[in-house]
């Protein structure tokens, strides 16, 4: 049985408490694919509140369930789990976070195993849909989506209720069709960028003008490196489907080969709108400027995908991330997948930017 998180700690210093969640989801969801039984150890040991989180905790009873497995250990505060994989079957899952813990990671420990399944899965994934230190749910919905259905992935995301920092009650329900195998992709070529569109969002007792601000001055910021392109970022008041209070802002670049590309920010108590406007738009241009195809918050997202492909994927990226190295060296582990790194010069960028190439493990749907 693997026993990871003492392995990550001796190569990667510092993994075990900044990335405890990213490596509980790699591998719970690469345990419950491959059927092999994982022990993770000294769980976000170097954190305030090491163990595991509400959201970590979800996360793991929703692969469990999703593979009929047995998960031990699984508890507040808990360092130690270990799970062992059963078979995975499509059924309706639910997983409540019942704090503001992001939905959007919840999905991504999910979502992979679901695509396992022998039909059609409905995920109802509650807690914070636009929560820190987590993709927010346009991001997921906008970028990731159209991304990952290159590897043949096709899951439908219903917003049902948007939930914010503190409370949560968000409410998302995703609707997963199992595959046979996943695609090998190629994303080299960048191309020019084409469009850039967002939304600024305030919700509960938030005044309207929040939104405003936070699309000016991040339309302003943009307007100093690119200047050709029409900037379009809808301020916009959520009042239906929203629960509690929140401001945050999402902006997102398309090139002309299909890349996505995106900056975002939430609002805090005593942070002005136009900051939270900046820090997006900053954002955005960094993940721009290295000439690669996919941004860093979406690089550690495809691991797994790339791992479980039938065939020789290759992406272009910038500086390949910390959360990135962590996820190939668990998909390494737990996958007959072999990736490299290659960097390479780029005429059209001072910044160096990386190939990715993963030779996938050519996973099969054994359930179909």
């Amino acid at each position: 049985m693997p026993v990871l998180s003492s392995l990550m700690s001796a190569l990667f210093p510092c993994v075990g408490s900044l990335q405890g969640g990213q490596i509980l989801r790699v591998s719970a969801a690469l345990s419950c694919i491959t059927g092999s039984a994982i022990k993770i150890s000294k769980i976000r040991a170097g954190r305030s509140t090491p163990g595991l989180r509400p959201q970590h905790l979800s996360g793991l009873q929703l692969v469990s369930d999703l593979c009929s497995g047995s998960l031990q250990g699984a508890s507040i505060g808990s360092t130690d789990i270990s799970l062992t994989p059963g078979k995975i079957q499509s059924a309706n899952h639910t997983a409540d976070t019942q704090t503001a813990g992001s939905v959007c990671l919840l999905l991504q420990v999910a979502l992979p195993c679901a695509l396992f399944a022998d039909a059609s899965s409905q995920l109802c994934l509650k807690g914070g849909t636009n929560a820190e230190m987590a993709p927010q749910i346009d991001y997921t919905v906008k970028v990731f989506k159209p991304i990952v259905e290159k590897f043949g992935v096709h899951f439908d995301c219903d917003i049902r209720m948007r939930g914010y920092y503190p409370k949560g009650g968000g409410e998302v329900m995703v609707t997963v069709n199992p595959v046979k195998e996943l695609l090998p992709v190629t994303m080299t070529e960048r191309g020019n960028i084409t469009k850039i569109h967002g939304r600024a969002f305030v919700a509960g007792v938030l005044p309207f003008k929040l939104a405003k601000d936070m699309s000016t001055a991040a339309v302003r910021t943009i307007r100093k490196e690119i200047k050709e392109l029409y900037i379009n970022i809808q301020a916009l008041q959520e009042k239906e489907k929203a629960y509690g209070n929140g401001n945050g802002i999402i902006i997102i670049a398309e090139s002309s080969t299909g890349c996505l590309f995106a900056g975002s920010a939430l609002g805090k108590k005593g942070v002005y709108a136009d900051k939270v406007g900046i820090e997006a738009a900053e954002m955005l241009l960094r993940n721009i400027r290295h000439n690669g195809c996919v941004d860093e918050f979406l690089q550690d997202q495809l691991i797994i995908f790339m791992a479980l492909a039938k065939g020789t994927s290759r992406i272009r990226t910038g500086a390949v991330t910390l959360h990135t190295q962590t996820a190939i060296h668990i998909a390494e582990q737990l996958t007959q997948a072999k990736f490299s790194i290659t960097k390479c010069e780029d005429e059209l960028s001072s910044n160096v930017n990386h190939i990715i190439e993963c030779q996938g493990s050519g996973a099969t749907n054994l359930n179909l």
